[in-house]
Formats: structure tokens, C-alpha cells, sequence
């Protein structure tokens, strides 16, 4: 217990990339699970855009990867996960989740399983914040959440406070987005990596110029360009 508890410290109080971390147990799950998280991420995008092929082919790919995960630790945690009691039901959830969005898929509603496919970045989230883990997908996810409140926000209805409430909102992207080019993903030195990093920083930019100025209508055209490039950012990097 005690070696478990100092991995889980060691990565609370630093933040230690992956790679940074010597080989073993630690580096073993958490490159299989941003491996599989990558095939999770490409499902997620297909369906998305509706394509039925490439979404099938990602889930396959998710299922046989999320199945050995399951197999190889699900009754052996590796050292960050050994003290957490849930660590075999999140396999499981995440692998009951992979299941039904698969028969989605097959049925051909791809908006449901896209739907239900959200809930694994959630478990998969919940994972690493009950241990103290803090990697570039949870940052990437942190950032969605807030973009995605973003996109939902009634500005008609905030009337003349529409440029406060979005300045705010702003700011807070700022950060996270500065957050997530302070903390690369292990694949950065991919010549694709820094331009999308850029162009997320940039839609965040336009939407703080325009709220700055309180230009209501430029405004609400830079929020409606903030998905696009986090999209691409997380379909390659996230």
C-alpha cells in the first residue's frame, strides 16, 4: 500500500508525463489506456460526422483493445490504480459502454451511440481524479466541458450582458487552452501538434477580442468557431 500510495502522491504533486516515468506497471496500463483512448477518440469523432464504416471499424478496434485491458488488469491493478476499490468496475462500465454503443452502431443510430460513448471519457475521468492522475486527455476533457457550455448558452436571452457573461467565459477557456499547451501529449513532436494547438488558441482569442469590444454579433460568430478546432485537436491529440 505504501508503494502505491507514493506513485499516486508522486503523480498528484508533479504531474509527471508518462513518458517521464520509468518503464513498468505505471507506463504499461497508461499507454495501453491512451491507446485504446485513441481508438475511443476516433469513434467518437465518426459518429459524429455520421460516417458508419470508419465508426465501425473504430469500435471494433476500441472493443479489442479495451477487452485486453480488462483481461491483463482487472484483477492485478497496476501500482496507481492499487488502492482503488473501483478500479475493476470502471474497466468493467467502460466495457459494458463500449458493448451497447457497438449494437448502436450496428443498428445504424450513430448520434445514439455518440451519445453513449461520452459517458467513457466521464469513467475514464472520474478514474484518474479519484487517484490523483492529471493527463492530456483530462485536460482536453476539461477544456470540453467548458466549451461545451459555452456553445449552450442562450445569448439572446443574456441581452446586453451577452459580451460579459462570454468575456468570462473566455477567460476560463484561455486558461484551460494555456493549460494545454503547458502540458504537451506524449505524441507533440508530430508536426500536426502545434498548429492545432494554435488554432484552439486562436478561436479562444477571437472570441475574448470580440467580447472585449463588446461586439455582440462578432461575438456569437467566434463562439460558433470554437468547436471546429478543438474537434480536430482531439480526433488526433485528445
Amino acid at each position: 500500500m505504501r508503494h502505491s500510495l507514493l506513485w499516486t502522491g508522486l503523480v498528484a504533486a508533479v504531474a509527471l508525463p508518462i513518458a517521464a516515468l520509468a518503464a513498468g506497471p505505471f507506463t504499461t496500463f497508461e499507454t495501453g489506456l491512451r491507446d485504446a483512448y485513441g481508438q475511443y477518440r476516433a469513434a467518437l469523432f465518426q459518429s459524429n460526422t455520421g460516417n458508419s464504416d470508419a465508426t465501425t471499424k473504430a469500435m471494433q478496434a476500441l472493443s479489442g483493445k479495451w477487452a485486453v485491458l480488462e483481461q491483463d488488469w482487472g484483477k492485478s491493478p497496476p501500482p496507481q490504480y492499487a488502492d482503488d476499490a473501483a478500479f475493476p468496475d470502471t474497466l468493467t462500465a467502460v466495457g459494458t459502454i463500449i458493448a451497447a454503443a457497438s449494437k448502436e452502431v450496428a443498428a445504424g443510430d450513430l448520434a445514439k451511440a455518440h451519445a453513449t460513448l461520452e459517458d467513457i471519457r466521464a469513467e475514464v475521468g472520474a478514474l484518474h481524479i479519484r487517484n490523483g492522475i492529471m493527463t492530456f486527455s483530462d485536460r482536453m476533457n476539461a477544456y470540453h466541458a467548458k466549451m461545451e457550455q459555452v456553445l449552450g448558452r442562450d445569448l439572446a436571452e443574456l441581452g446586453d450582458k451577452s459580451t460579459v457573461v462570454l468575456l468570462e467565459d473566455a477567460a476560463v477557456l484561455a486558461y484551460l487552452v494555456e493549460d494545454i499547451a503547458a502540458h504537451p501529449a506524449p505524441e507533440a513532436s508530430d508536426p500536426a501538434y502545434a498548429p492545432l494547438v494554435e488554432a484552439v488558441r486562436q478561436s479562444v482569442l477571437a472570441l475574448q477580442t470580440a467580447a472585449q469590444a463588446g461586439d455582440p454579433v462578432t461575438a456569437k460568430a467566434a463562439v460558433g468557431q470554437l468547436k471546429v478546432p478543438y474537434a480536430k485537436l482531439f480526433a488526433k491529440f485528445g
